[in-house]
């Protein structure tokens, strides 16, 4: 068993420098070149309409041209769920910005499904912003990226003109240089290359704003999700509660109590039957036996509730005791540079303890190993072992029941076990303390 303690020590940030040579800047400007033809698909659109019925005339052709606006605006419509999965998926990959999925439209080819969509205030905010801000950032966006190849052209272009005027060379044929209008285009280009940093910096802060405000769920969306989550992790907590009773009956019902039947039969015996000292030591010794067994399964079962170490010296400890306990040798990793809250540390224990439990039962495995790691305001516990697999959540082994411990302190859990093994066990849990 290997345990170890990391304390992360982290520097402070280095400021972002926006000048023309930073990485940085340089990047800033590639996501904006890379989100412009995707943020003028719907200017695109609209231009190809204008063109297409500028100048048409008379009653028939009004109706044609009305129909056209009609059939493009349906266009739209019906693109906007994938041009926001698009820029979702540009803010993650290019600039790491998490925009949460919005509901998916369902039930198009119906009226009620037609109808709830149209109502939809996301519906209206993903158009608000594919029709109207889309295409203002992507003109922006063409602009800050233009002034990066624009001053360096401006810049070396005005240097060698002033060079040629200076070795006496006419600018053009027949006209005389001007050697004022070079040196002011030369310190235009050089101050436009110090101002397109902080220009695309503005446009790619607008378009992650915007793209925030309206391309997520609205807060009335994200509240009533948060209160569907809530009433599955108060059931999930109940039905988890009701299935921890039973689980304790059962356990006094066929170990504990039945110990103490025996043991109370023994005793009955030996005082109503011995008939020599040796039958009453023997009643006497097999009762003490049973009180043993009985004391023993009492103290698993006490520290199954709430084991004391886990209190008095933490998550690091109580997992140590866990995996001494196992048959199989287990490798556990612990990092937490300070302790998670009582309750958090409560469910890391009992997801590990249920997955080893797990391991021991079904997966026929031969080494297992633990690996507990705070990282901010996260807690991360990750259950492997290399056995057989197949662990599935649906068909018991209790892993729907950590799913529920897990998600009734807002946290996620997903386990991943091909059939053939390995079994990567996964828990991410909320640790603002």
């Amino acid at each position: 068993m290997d345990i170890t303690v990391d304390r992360q020590r982290q520097g402070p940030a280095r400021r972002h420098r926006r000048v023309p040579w930073s990485p940085g800047a340089w990047g800033e400007a590639l996501y904006l070149a890379g989100g412009i033809p995707i943020q003028a698909v719907t200017a695109l659109i609209l231009v190809g309409l204008i063109s297409v019925t500028q100048g048409a005339t008379g009653p028939r052709t009004a109706f044609w041209v009305l129909i056209l606006w009609l059939l493009g605006a349906a266009v739209i419509f019906l693109l906007t769920p994938t041009l926001t999965r698009i820029n979702r998926h540009r803010l993650r990959t290019t600039a790491g910005v998490e925009i949460p999925p919005q509901r998916k439209w369902r039930g198009l080819l119906t009226v009620p499904g037609v109808t709830a969509v149209v109502r939809s205030q996301s519906t209206w905010r993903q158009l608000c912003y594919h029709v109207l801000l889309a295409p203002m950032l992507a003109a922006a966006a063409i602009v800050a990226v233009g002034l990066w190849p624009g001053s360096i052209v401006c810049t070396l272009a005005s240097a060698v003109m002033l060079a040629h005027h200076r070795d006496g060379g006419p600018y053009t044929t027949g006209q005389p240089a001007h050697a004022g209008l070079y040196v002011g285009l030369m310190f235009a280009g050089i101050a436009g290359l110090f101002i397109a940093p902080w220009l695309t910096s503005g446009v790619r802060a607008l378009d992650t704003r915007a793209a925030r405000a309206l391309l997520g769920p609205s807060r009335a969306d994200e509240l009533e999700h948060r209160v569907e989550q809530l009433t599955e992790t108060r059931a999930g907590v109940v039905d988890a509660a009701d299935a921890e009773r039973r689980r304790l009956e059962r356990d006094l019902h066929d170990g504990t109590q039945q110990r103490l039947v025996s043991l109370a039969i023994n005793l009955g015996m030996a005082r109503a039957q011995a008939e020599s000292a040796e039958d009453a030591k023997q009643a006497i010794a097999e009762a003490h036996e049973e009180a043993k067994a009985a004391l023993a399964e009492l103290r698993d079962l006490i520290r199954g509730l709430h084991p004391a170490v886990l209190e008095d010296r933490g998550l690091d400890a109580a997992l140590s005791g866990i995996a001494a306990r196992m048959p199989i040798p287990v490798r556990l990793t612990v990092d937490l540079p300070r302790r998670p809250a009582p309750v958090i540390e409560a469910v890391a224990y009992f997801v590990v303890s249920e997955g080893l439990a797990n391991i021991v039962k079904h997966s026929q495995a031969t080494e297992a190993a633990i690996f507990v790691q705070r990282a901010g305001d996260r807690l991360h516990v990750i259950v492997t072992d290399d056995g057989v697999g197949g662990a599935d959540p649906v068909h018991g082994t209790g892993l729907a029941g950590l799913a529920r411990r897990a998600a009734s302190v807002d946290g996620t859990f997903d386990i991943d076990s091909p059939h053939g093994g390995p079994t990567l066990l996964t828990v991410d849990l909320p640790c603002n303390r």
